[in-house]
């Protein structure tokens, strides 16, 4: 039997803020299963391994023996989630939420028990709420106190416009956990307003308020912004397992840590045996390479991870590609960059017509695929690996 202390540790591994301690020892002193909530907004049908932070705390606890509770916000994503936006965000319609929730309950389970799991909606309860009732619920908190907000009083401050509909979406997502009697509500760390409305809804209602653990935003394959499919700086969990293991191994030594933490299975002991073995010489690279197997191993299956080495070994590895090389920054304009400007601004080509007589010849290639077209673009976010000839290559990064 697990101990309570035990339980902690691997509950808040990675965790940026557990709220409130001491009310989550007495939960997991009840010796009941908790009933643990997250909650994902269908606006985009696919999910990346930013979505899956949460999902891999939600199979710990699981493992830990406690039940999950998958909340697709069918409701809430017709709302449009204002979650720092600085323009109101459009709500999406009911059938582009119906489409993307039926990929994300094929998704999920790659991660979460099926036989430990809830699949909730909430509009199987906020579409039987009339006005009177929105009205009532509506009635539980202030204006003052949805401006505490950050983004809400930082669009305020700055006299841009807050449409009323969105006051109603952390309203809703509070209102959630009173109806699913949540223990302990998972979600980012730009949710924490959020969140705390279920605590509070809960004591309106009279409930045992829940508990929060935020965790932190993943950032994307640049090391800089949010991993999101918008900026093209992300890792989509039904990517083939080629894309998978490439990308992840063009994350940077740094950032490896941070994505081991957050997205691997191996225990803390493991991943801290790593660490030190680095500090003393051993190559990350190495450890990428179990890490990238890991994943697409969880998403495509063993023999899947293991072509996927194969496949990289054969493209990078015995293509002779440099352990180290330049590191370049560039930035792109409109959807992106084109790769013959890539080519030029990088230095990897004297002049764009160098590039484009290259990408002719076949002598271009980024993450090991040759380039076709001369009229590619490399999208915001995106890090590639980008050769000319055999002898030349650069990491680019395009922001």
């Amino acid at each position: 039997m697990v101990q309570i202390g035990e339980s902690l540790q691997v509950i808040k591994r990675g965790c940026d803020e557990l709220l409130v301690e001491h009310e989550l020892v007495t939960k997991l002193n009840s010796s009941r299963p908790l009933r643990i909530k997250a909650g994902f907004d269908p606006t985009a049908p696919d999910l990346h391994l930013g979505h899956t932070v949460l999902l891999n705390k939600m199979r710990q606890l699981q493992d830990l023996g406690h039940h999950a509770m998958f909340l697709i916000g069918d409701f809430t994503g017709m709302i449009g989630d204002p979650t720092g936006k600085n323009t109101t965000r459009p709500p999406l319609t009911r059938e582009q939420v119906v489409e993307n929730a039926k990929s994300y309950t094929e998704q999920v389970f790659k991660i979460l028990k099926p036989e430990q799991t809830e699949v909730v909606f909430n509009s199987a309860w906020m579409d039987k709420m009339n006005a009177v009732d929105v009205i009532k619920l509506a009635a539980t908190h202030t204006v003052a106190r949805m401006l505490e907000r950050d983004d809400f009083s930082k669009r305020y401050g700055n006299n841009q416009p807050i449409a009323i509909h969105e006051f109603l979406y952390p309203l809703v997502q509070g209102y959630d956990s009173v109806v699913l009697k949540a223990d302990l509500e998972l979600g980012g760390t730009d949710q924490k307003f959020n969140l705390l409305m279920g605590r509070e809804l809960q004591k309106h209602f009279g409930q045992v308020p829940q508990c929060i653990l935020t965790m932190p935003l993943l950032e994307g394959l640049d090391g800089v912004n949010k991993m999101s499919k918008s900026l093209g700086n992300y890792v989509g969990i039904t990517e083939s397992p080629e894309q998978i293991f490439g990308k992840l191994m063009s994350v940077s030594d740094d950032l490896m840590w941070k994505y081991l933490v957050l997205l691997s299975f191996q225990p803390s002991s493991v991943i801290e045996r790593w660490r030190e073995e680095v500090t003393q010489g051993f190559n990350p690279r190495e450890v990428k390479v179990l890490f990238a197997q890991e994943i697409v191993e969880r998403f495509h299956g063993k023999t899947a991870a293991a072509r996927a080495l194969e496949d990289f070994e054969a493209r990078f590895k015995q293509g002779a590609m440099p352990e180290a090389m330049q590191e370049v920054t560039l930035q792109g304009e409109g959807e992106g960059l084109n790769v013959v400007q890539l080519l030029k601004q990088s230095g990897l080509t004297a002049s764009t017509s160098e590039a484009m007589r290259m990408i002719e010849q076949g002598g271009v290639k980024l993450d090991g695929q040759k380039v076709e077209s001369k009229v590619l673009t490399i999208g915001l976010g995106a890090v590639v690996v980008a050769q000319v000839g055999k002898r030349k290559f650069a990491r680019v990064t395009v922001l």
